[in-house]
């Protein structure tokens, strides 16, 4: 395997991660995160396992996910109770039985307890809601899929919600926004466990852009099209989509609109929850951010292309919405070119 002299924290010991799922977990949500952190045995010393992983539910055997598949449970939260071994890493599935997990008092007992004594708990999408029901984040920062965010504010008001987030963490509790933001945390974990040089491999061996950073928003301007019911706003946001490079003011704006700026703004806000300026911004650092991923192109000449005039307003506007400058985003995100395996051991290339 892929020899490293760069890995931090090798220890005799696996790591021991419990998941917790109950029937309609979302599939993704469970094996997502396992497979980054199981992955990372393949770029570790041979005969090294970095991860013993556990699901734990209601039950033993087969428990049926929101797809119709089954995922197979290791232990059911009675048997569980009565494990001793510490726990390194929980995690806490989301999905559509979310709500009825919420009402499960056995579920909400194994949690509570298994989280005194683990060094970290994750949640994974709408698992957030979980941890906030038996108080685990009051007081604390989170996030969660977008679309629960606002529930997750107005039912537990005590926690502090980043409601644009990938993912949080605030102490040793991480929460995760929607899905696939389950695996950008899981390597951050395997970062935090084993380094960065091990994170990026598993990363590369996955094909996902490393790293997306925690703070990086969940907002989509496409998504924002999409959702908009007022024909007017609607062709608005398409126009802004095809038109970067144009001066997106929020007079020009409104005047295509032909509405006062005071009432295109608002209907603009209640259409998307966002401001237009907001929109434009967003929108040229989604177009920027797909030729650093994908081209050669220079920075200056990006922002030129994408309407940011200069190479500095880029570069303010990733900070906002992305977290990183754009050198440092296409450092981390710029798809890998070589080779994704070891060359067999003895071979000259």
């Amino acid at each position: 395997m892929i020899k490293n002299n760069n890995i931090r924290n090798l220890r005799d010991e696996p790591r021991r991660v419990v998941m917790v799922i109950y029937p309609d977990a979302h599939i993704l949500d469970v094996v997502g995160p396992l497979e980054v952190l199981t992955g990372a045995k393949l770029f570790l010393p041979d005969g090294h396992t970095p991860y013993k992983v556990e699901v734990i539910a209601q039950q033993s055997g087969p428990i049926q996910t929101t797809s119709g598949l089954t995922i197979q449970s290791d232990s059911s939260f009675s048997d569980a109770l009565n494990d001793s071994n510490p726990i390194d890493t929980l995690m806490i599935a989301g999905g559509h039985g979310t709500v009825d997990a919420l009402d499960d008092q056995d579920l909400l007992n194994f949690v509570s307890a298994a989280a005194r004594k683990a060094e970290r708990v994750v949640s994974i999408c709408t698992g957030a809601m979980i941890l906030a029901e038996i108080g685990l984040l009051n007081g604390k920062r989170a996030t969660t899929h977008w679309w629960w965010c606002p529930i997750l504010s107005q039912k537990y008001p005590e926690v502090i919600v980043e409601a644009d987030a990938i993912y949080v963490q605030d102490g040793n509790i991480w929460t995760s926004a929607g899905v696939t933001t389950g695996m950008d945390l899981a390597l951050s974990l395997v970062e935090m466990d084993w380094g960065h040089d091990v994170a990026l491999q598993v990363a590369r061996y996955n094909v996902m852009y490393m790293m997306r950073p925690g703070g990086q928003s969940q907002f989509s301007a496409h998504l924002v099209a999409q959702k908009a019911t007022d024909p007017t706003i609607n062709d608005t946001l398409e126009y802004v989509l095809g038109h970067l490079t144009e001066p997106l003011t929020v007079t020009t704006l409104a005047a295509r609109a032909c509405m006062s700026e005071r009432t295109f703004a608002r209907k603009f806000k209640d259409e998307t929850g966002v401001t237009p300026a907001h929109y434009v911004e967003a929108a040229r650092v989604q177009a920027a951010r797909v030729e650093l991923e994908q081209s050669d192109t220079g920075i200056e000449q990006i922002s030129l292309q994408t309407g940011f005039q200069n190479a500095e307003r880029m570069r303010r506007a990733f900070q906002r919405h992305v977290g990183v400058s754009a050198s440092d985003y296409r450092e981390r995100f710029r798809p890998v070119t070589s080779k994704m395996f070891p060359t067999p051991e003895g071979s000259n290339d």
